[in-house]
């Protein structure tokens, strides 16, 4: 085991915040107007110039994102979403919470993206659309994705939390199917605190999912308190209160216009944990970028499979914490988790490459915040722990 030290533990995924943040939030505090206004509009539309996509919509978290773009998309009870095993509950959660039937498919072991051959097998004459996650910061094969979905006419929403920076052959993830659901949680590449952010393609389905994040109202109710006067509105739909503030705005305004600069942190990291385990047999590495794609480094997930290394996965976690270093788990399979067997009857070995990986995955601390040393750290206790 490692002998514990004395310096400060390290949080797994800390963000890097600037001032530039600090003072647009403090000008924002100071401006009066807190909720979804102008600071989200801008944010809005600097995003969807970076992502190249015609809409972007801004709300509270991608589970919102996701949840709206399966409503602006005409599913619901009878339905079914296919998507993968090895993801966040949140992505399953959406679907179910949209009254439509998530089934799952598997992910391929060495991307952990969903499979397009697993996605194919499980499609019925109740499927409506695919719901891809681009898992880590790598891009899922979307030329099998997009002509499976083209071949039998389903809707595609991208799960894309982990993939700000991910394009695929030159285009940005997101931008391929119906809807794209990004997230700007703290642990993200883009940080609001909580936060997330719709692309879209189609205005009917920016126009929808824009009133349905805000109680239903009409179109541009949040300006019904502005110096222009009160603004009537009329409640069109059952909504939600999805919106996304202008304080998450202002962190995310000054987030995005360094998204390139951290990312090359980012890689910078990846590459000095690549170059330091590449002689550790007994581990498998994250793979690299899928042909043709930008891997945004969202994750550096490592397989310990105790046959290999003589030590369990929750040992290693344990161990790391003993040496004040943050972990993280990206994830157990969904089908491990309780509620999923009992109400799915959904199995883990039904899924055997997302079981094998979710019962030994170690995501490794990766942010534009950590310095030399904290990585030299890093790399120093792994290689400890596993020699």
């Amino acid at each position: 085991m490692v002998k514990q030290m004395s310096r400060d533990f390290l949080i797994f995924g800390s963000p890097l915040i600037e001032e530039a943040e600090i003072e647009e939030v403090l000008a924002t505090l100071r401006s009066g107007w807190l909720g979804t206004g102008p600071k989200v509009q801008e944010f809005e539309k600097e995003f969807k110039a970076y992502k190249q996509s015609p809409y972007a919509i801004a709300l509270n978290s991608c589970t919102a994102s996701i949840h709206l773009s399966i409503l602006a998309a005409g599913i619901g009870p009878g339905d079914e979403v296919i998507t993968t095993a090895m993801t966040f509950c949140s992505t399953v959660n959406a679907i179910i919470h949209s009254g439509a039937t998530p089934i799952l498919a598997d992910c391929d072991r060495e991307t952990q993206c969903i499979d397009p051959h697993s996605i194919r097998s499980k499609i019925t004459p109740k499927t409506k659309a695919i719901l891809p996650v681009h898992f880590a910061g790598n891009a899922c094969n979307m030329s099998a994705i997009m002509g499976i979905a083209n071949e039998f006419k389903l809707k595609l929403i991208e799960d894309c939390a982990h993939s700000i920076e991910t394009t695929y052959k030159g285009q940005h993830v997101g931008t391929f199917g119906d809807f794209g659901c990004f997230s700007f949680y703290v642990t993200k590449s883009l940080v609001t605190g909580e936060g997330g952010m719709v692309t879209t393609k189609q205005k009917e389905n920016a126009d929808k999912i824009k009133t349905l994040a805000l109680h239903g109202m009409t179109a541009d109710a949040w300006k019904r308190f502005s110096d222009d006067g009160y603004k009537h509105y009329q409640v069109v739909y059952p909504g939600f209160k999805y919106n996304m503030m202008d304080i998450q705005a202002a962190m995310g305004i000054h987030q995005l216009k360094r998204i390139e600069r951290n990312w090359q942190r980012r890689k910078e990291i990846w590459d000095k944990y690549n170059e330091a385990f590449a002689d550790l047999n007994n581990i498998a590495l994250p793979a690299s970028a899928c042909s043709d794609t930008k891997h945004a480094y969202h994750l550096y997930t490592i397989i310990v499979d105790k046959a290999k290394t003589g030590i369990s996965r929750d040992d290693f976690l344990k161990a790391m914490t003993k040496d004040n270093i943050g972990t993280g788990v990206h994830y157990r399979s969904i089908p491990t988790h309780k509620y999923y067997q009992d109400t799915f009857l959904w199995k883990p070995d039904d899924y055997p490459n997302s079981f094998y990986i979710g019962e030994r995955t170690v995501s490794l601390p990766l942010s534009a915040k950590l310095t030399d040393d904290e990585v030299h750290n890093v790399i120093n206790t792994v290689k400890s722990i596993l020699s």
